[in-house]
């Protein structure tokens, strides 16, 4: 029998930035160690104002993550019998009210439940990574397939190594399907078409592929990826924590619901940032700044580039670019 992966998540504090690296073990494999350290990590960085963003990246020398720790999905299945989808929407159903009420690891962990109860809470560690006020950065320093591929559909951006690496859903090639949220993630990146045909075949995307399919937000060679996504991180993660984290749930719950059901959702995001202290900060050094110099800061020449770079529109409150205006 082959025996359990031990994995581990290497966190270097960067300042504002989070660098994880993703120790899955020789073979780089994401097993219940990982997600546990992983849904530890999201809430670190949740909750703490000073991180801005968090990188990802993996220790093995190919590999970002090779995929899930196959015992880890077969043991788990194997506790339980055969269901059809009426019986293992509600298994589903019951692991999720078993994740809201917490604490009960030592009463399930050897019950048919458990597998079901691990799978929706690593659901919910990725939905909470989509409603952070957190940057999350996934840097393949290497190839990832299924929940590797997947853990990356769940970050914010991702940058990947050029070279012969890949990236995909193999699942249907073992007689099962994406479990990690490939369905779903890699359908709202590239596309319902191009996501059905990718499952369907088993086939990964190439670096090149990956990019042109928009899977992936930037390819460079394999010892600039770290670089790469820490210069993301830092350039996104400057934006105000509160903003990034309405903007992403308008757009990651909001894009994928109807036409009202979304301009609900970011009317109410909306009204959260534009009454909020920072906002409302922000906003009245704008209109302070315009009556000073006669003109909108953001078509003054340079300020536009300067607020990219800072992360929000200078003015009267940086006596060095009141100067500059």
């Amino acid at each position: 029998m082959t025996k359990e992966v031990r994995g581990n998540l290497l966190i270097e504090d960067r300042g504002a930035i989070l660098l994880a690296r993703i120790d899955g073990g020789p073979l780089g494999l994401f097993g219940n160690d990982i997600a546990e350290q992983l849904d530890a990590l999201v809430d670190r960085a949740d909750v703490d104002p000073n991180v801005r963003a968090v990188v990802f990246t993996g220790t093995h020398p190919t590999r970002f993550v090779s995929h899930a720790e196959v015992r880890w999905l077969q043991e788990g299945g194997a506790q339980v019998p055969p269901v059809g989808v009426k019986g293992a929407s509600a298994l589903a159903s019951t692991a999720k009210g078993v994740n809201r009420l917490g604490g009960l690891q030592s009463i399930l962990g050897k019950t048919p439940l458990w597998p079901a109860v691990q799978l929706e809470r690593l659901h919910r560690t990725f939905l909470r990574m989509n409603r952070s006020g957190v940057i999350f950065v996934a840097a393949l320093n290497g190839s990832a397939l299924g929940l590797g591929a997947e853990f990356c559909w769940a970050n914010d951006l991702r940058v990947m190594a050029d070279g012969d690496y890949f990236i995909g859903q193999p699942e249907i090639l073992l007689g099962i399907m994406p479990g990690g949220g490939g369905t779903q993630r890699l359908t709202r990146l590239i596309g319902t078409h191009k996501s059905l045909v990718a499952i369907l075949d088993g086939k990964p995307f190439t670096p090149a592929e990956a990019l042109a399919n928009g899977a992936v937000d930037d390819v460079v060679p394999q010892d600039e990826v770290l670089g790469r996504a820490i210069e993301l991180a830092k350039h996104f993660g400057s934006r105000p924590k509160q903003s990034i984290a309405a903007i992403k749930r308008a757009v990651y719950f909001g894009g994928s619901a109807t036409l009202e059901e979304g301009l609900h959702i970011e009317a109410a995001e909306f009204l959260t940032t534009a009454l909020s202290k920072v906002g409302q900060e922000l906003m009245r050094d704008y209109m302070a700044t315009t009556e000073a110099i006669g003109e909108l800061p953001l078509y003054s020449p340079g300020v536009y580039e300067e607020a990219l770079d800072a992360g929000t529109v200078p003015g009267l409150r940086n006596s060095t670019v009141q100067v500059k205006l």
